[in-house]
């Protein structure tokens, strides 16, 4: 998958799944997309390191909350990205959205947009940022760079899949919700994450 008229065709074939309940918290988040040097890459973010924040300095994609002003979760994936990285979507070319994911600890449900830019916009991170970054999809397909690893949240340990995008291999790795949206997304463009060597006994 090379160009991002690949990745848009493909995804208006698309149909996500669209979350029907109801949530205590809502947020929107966008999966911001360039051609770059022969290959598509994808924006995350790292989150700053805080002490009372359970997701501090993990990678993400930018968004957060949805605020009482927002329109909805694309709106609040539109302003906390440009509020998180300086980066305006306003004029980027919104290519469609992936399915819903939902926290299995807390009532969150998240909404991811995908978006496509050109260039090499300036991007500056604010206090809850602690780097940006971007990453070629060749990468989520790399199995050097795949690995189970055991999280704790509260209080429960478990084993989940990850992703070093970062060249550091002491730097923080992609998991979770941010994973489970990139896994979504690279099966929608037909260009799936292939399968780890998993352990008897866990899932996918």
């Amino acid at each position: 998958m090379r160009t991002i008229a690949e990745i848009e065709a493909r995804l208006a074939s698309h149909t996500p799944w669209i979350d029907p309940g109801s949530v205590r918290v809502e947020a929107g988040v966008a999966a911001v997309l360039r051609e770059w040097e022969g290959d598509v890459e994808l924006l995350f973010i790292r989150r700053a390191e805080h002490e009372d924040d359970p997701w501090s300095g993990d990678i993400a994609f930018p968004g957060g909350r949805v605020d009482p002003e927002d329109a909805g979760p694309r709106d609040a994936a539109v302003r906390e990205t440009l509020e998180e990285v300086a980066l305006d979507l306003g004029p980027a070319r919104h290519l469609g959205r992936l399915s819903d994911v939902l926290g299995n600890a807390e009532s969150i449900r998240v909404s991811a947009f995908v978006y496509a830019i050109e260039g090499d916009p300036p991007l500056v991170p604010n206090y809850e940022v602690g780097e940006v970054f971007w990453s070629p999809l060749t990468h989520f397909r790399d199995p050097e760079r795949q690995e189970l690893r055991d999280f704790i949240y509260l209080g429960r340990t478990t084993r989940l899949p990850t992703i070093r995008l970062l060249e550091d291999e002491r730097a923080p790795v992609l998991w979770g919700i941010t994973y489970k949206f990139l896994d979504h997304f690279m099966n929608a463009i037909g260009y799936p994450i292939p399968d780890m060597p998993w352990e008897e006994g866990s899932g996918r």
